[in-house]
């Protein structure tokens, strides 16, 4: 079900929940503000999801209200991880959805990473 980008935040979404340990996640990576792991319903071969540690709605809640460490330490987590998985020479995809027309499920900023094969185009229109 699609959720609003702008709040307020859902301690009880799934995301905190894995956060908070309560959910297990096949970890790929970690630092002091972002947690990486595999999407348990994978969109392509390589697909994994990185998320801020602290309690963010969607992007637009990130950009406007995380400090310059988490925004950092965020960004250089989703470099790390593409290279951990080995995706830069073939390429890959970030995808983050913000809001109930971009199809947003939880109420919890996270980037997609695809990859590890030819992805097609960016959107399809019907």
């Amino acid at each position: 079900m699609a959720v609003s980008g702008l709040g307020p935040y859902d301690p009880q979404n799934v995301f905190a929940k894995i956060l908070r340990g309560e959910i297990p996640c096949r970890k790929i990576y970690e630092n002091e503000h972002a947690l990486a792991f595999h999407d348990i319903a994978p969109k392509a071969p390589v697909h994994a999801l990185i998320i801020p540690k602290g309690p963010y709605v969607s992007f637009a809640d990130f950009s406007s209200q995380a400090s310059d460490a988490e925004i950092g330490g965020f960004t250089r987590a989703v470099g790390h991880v593409a290279a951990q998985l080995g995706l830069e020479d073939a390429g890959y995809r970030l995808l983050s959805n913000m809001g109930a027309a971009a199809g947003q499920e939880v109420p919890h900023f996270h980037v997609h990473l695809f990859g590890g094969a030819a992805l097609g185009p960016m959107l399809q229109h019907g």
